[in-house]
């Protein structure tokens, strides 16, 4: 370079900085553009709408009705119209019609066809007519009394029409409906005839049936279709009285009467009324009563009313003579002395206070509700019927509460298919066997249970045909040719869970809460706080089968402490069954094979059947070996596998199985296990 010419060297330039290039930039479409993209996306929008949407036809049965869509987009499309499936809020409307408002579910399919039915709205019928305040009845629905206007709904009606003195009259109509006016017109025809009376004197006063009337002869006088007591009366003149017999609608014209001249009438009132009006011994009527007497002479006046002294009174009137008898009737009394334990008592009859116990009570001789009440005490009431100059006594011993609440519970002791429910109060008991107890098994450990409640236990064994009426189809078949399915054997065959059923079917028959929380594939639980039906504890059973006057006395076997039973003491494996059984009780007779009729041998101390023998029983308890010397609850156990069995059997014969503190246990159907009932009483 240094050779060069220095025109060609390098020339320094003044340094300019690269310049960024901007990212790229498209143009925006101008308005022609978003306006064929707008329309696009419509076209687009409506296409979709149009493929999936579905035609639903809408009809009614008006045809003039209005019917819109609510909740969705609907485009109509002759009568149908085409709308995206799901729920659509309907609503038709017609003039004199019920709007209608209702929901429909659109489904994903072509050609869905609904109908609507409109509802038209009531009528307004007037009905009119003769005679007014006449009573108007639809069905047993009175309507009012006419002229009426009231709105009925549409459709063919019986409108039945009443009025005093009228027959009764039906118009049958066909209401339009739809707020259209419509008249019902009516003409009750009269219940009466007419009867012309001419008398002398005229203008006699008339009864009917021993009722004043408006009616003055000659009339017409307006008599009731029947049998009617027709009386003129003048001032002065005896009165006349005829029986006729009228139909309503006719017109009858009777023989002119001439009244006769007379001396007296005599009106003849009582408190109370309807005593019975005697003059010289020929039965008059019932006060009120009025009678023409003759003048001038002594009459005899009796007026007699059950509970009340006979009145008599003797009667003179001069000729033309009106005079009124009013007579205050004294009531017949007797005495009621009335003494009761504890003393004190509040005495009320008929509702009214009338002192306290002991005292003798002045009542009238009729029939009287005596109540008898004092704080801590059950209240008492019965019927008493007074004699006339008698006294009579009530004698009364008041429960307390506590023995009323007792005597309510004893009564409640049968159940509704007829079974007898014994009440008990128990107590504290041992349970279980000492180890040198010949026979005992190793699950009978001693251990205690507080019985806290009272309870009730049935007084035999559920039988076959009490059990067949909750399952009908039952059959306890038989053993060795020996039936066990007579209605009155116990029944057998059945499991713990079907025993549960059975009480819980009639908890519920009798309106208690079951007891028993029966769940396919759970486990059984229980309500221990429900007074429904159950099976007996362990406990319960124990207590009703081993305890006798004194609690701590517990009978070792059915019948005392020592083996052999006496011949026909109850149904054990006997010597009638030792071609059937292997182990039997030596030399013993029951006169039974297999299960006896229930309740064929003695009960137990406390009134209770075939605790010992017949068939063995199913527990409420689940099966546990406890700790020796525990506590248990009375209920035992919240779960478990097996189910405690108590009691010997018509199979059972040695000494282990026989014994009270004897414990099986299972959950499947045994020929010689049963069941019987228990409930709590409170």
């Amino acid at each position: 370079m240094a050779n060069g010419d220095a025109s060609n060297g390098i020339k320094p330039t003044r340094f300019r900085p690269t310049e960024q290039t901007s990212g790229l930039k498209l143009p925006l479409p101008n308005w022609w553009q978003w306006l064929i993209i707008l329309v696009a996306v419509v076209v687009a929008i409506v296409a979709w709408f149009l493929y999936s949407a579905t035609a639903l036809r809408i009809t009614t049965n008006v045809e003039d009705a209005q019917i819109s869509i609510g909740g969705a987009v609907a485009i109509p499309s002759g009568p149908s119209f085409l709308l995206l499936p799901g729920t659509i809020n309907v609503k038709a409307e017609a003039e004199g019609y019920e709007t209608l408002r209702q929901q429909i579910r659109v489904l994903n399919q072509s050609d869905q066809f609904v109908e609507l039915a409109l509802v038209p709205l009531p009528g307004i019928v007037t009905i009119a007519g003769s005679p007014l305040e006449a009573v108007v009845s639809l069905g047993e629905t009175e309507l009012g009394r006419t002229p009426l206007t009231v709105n009925i709904p549409a459709g063919d009606i019986n409108l039945k029409i009443e009025a005093p003195r009228y027959l009764p009259t039906t118009i049958s109509a066909s209401i339009t409906g739809r707020q259209v006016a419509q008249t019902l017109s009516y003409e009750l025809d009269p219940n009466w005839a007419t009867v012309t009376l001419p008398t002398s004197p005229s203008a006699a006063s008339v009864q009917i049936d021993d009722e004043e009337t408006s009616f003055t002869t000659p009339g017409p006088i307006e008599l009731l279709a029947g049998e009617r007591k027709l009386s003129v009366k003048a001032p002065g003149y005896e009165r006349w009285t005829d029986i006729l017999f009228v139909n309503a609608g006719e017109e009858i014209k009777l023989e002119p009467v001439e009244l006769r001249l007379v001396g007296a009438t005599l009106a003849i009132r009582s408190t109370p009324k309807n005593a019975s009006v005697t003059i010289d011994g020929e039965f008059i009527g019932t006060t009120p009563v009025e009678i023409d007497i003759r003048p001038n002479r002594n009459h005899k006046v009796q007026v007699t009313l059950f509970g009340y002294h006979t009145a008599e009174r003797n009667i003179s009137l001069q000729t033309g003579q009106a005079s009124t008898l009013n007579l205050d009737l004294k009531e017949v009394t007797g005495k009621l002395a009335v003494t009761t334990q504890p003393t004190n008592v509040e005495i009320f009859v008929n509702g009214e206070y009338a002192g306290t116990s002991d005292t003798v009570l002045t009542l009238p001789i009729k029939e009287h509700e005596i109540s008898l009440r004092k704080s801590g005490f059950a209240g008492y009431t019965t019927k008493v019927t007074i004699q006339p100059d008698f006294q009579q006594e009530l004698k009364v011993r008041l429960l307390t509460d506590e023995e009323a609440r007792i005597v309510a519970l004893e009564q409640a002791g049968e159940t509704s298919e007829g079974q007898t429910m014994i009440l008990l109060e128990p107590s504290t008991i041992t349970l279980g066997a000492s180890r040198r107890q010949p026979g005992r098994r190793a699950n009978e450990v001693f251990r205690t249970v507080k019985l806290e409640r009272r309870f009730f236990i049935s007084q035999n064994e559920v039988t076959n045909a009490e059990f067949r009426r909750f399952a009908q189809g039952h059959n306890s078949g038989e053993f060795e040719n020996q039936t066990l399915n007579k209605d009155e054997q116990p029944v057998v065959k059945v499991s713990w869970w079907e025993a549960a059923q059975y009480c819980n079917w009639l908890s519920k028959k009798e309106g208690f809460d079951p007891f028993y929380i029966l769940r396919p594939g759970d486990p059984a639980s229980y309500d221990a706080n429900s007074l429904g039906y159950r099976l007996p504890s362990e406990g319960e059973w124990s207590w009703v089968a081993r305890t006798r006057r004194k609690a701590d006395e517990l009978l070792l076997f059915p019948w005392g402490a020592q083996l052999p039973p006496q011949n026909y003491h109850g149904n054990y494996a006997d010597r009638s069954a030792q071609h059937l059984i292997g182990r039997t009780i030596f030399n013993y007779n029951d006169n039974h094979t297999v299960s006896a009729p229930v309740g064929t041998f003695d009960a137990n101390f406390h009134g209770v059947n075939d605790m010992g023998g017949n068939v063995a029983e199913w527990m409420h308890n689940f099966y546990q070996v406890p700790t020796v010397n525990a506590t248990v609850s009375n209920l035992g156990p919240e779960s478990g596998d097996y189910h405690v069995i108590k009691g010997s059997s018509w199979m059972h014969g040695t000494i282990t199985d026989l014994r009270f503190s004897y414990r099986d246990y299972g959950t499947d159907a045994r020929q010689d296990v049963g069941f019987r009932l228990a409930r709590f009483a409170e």
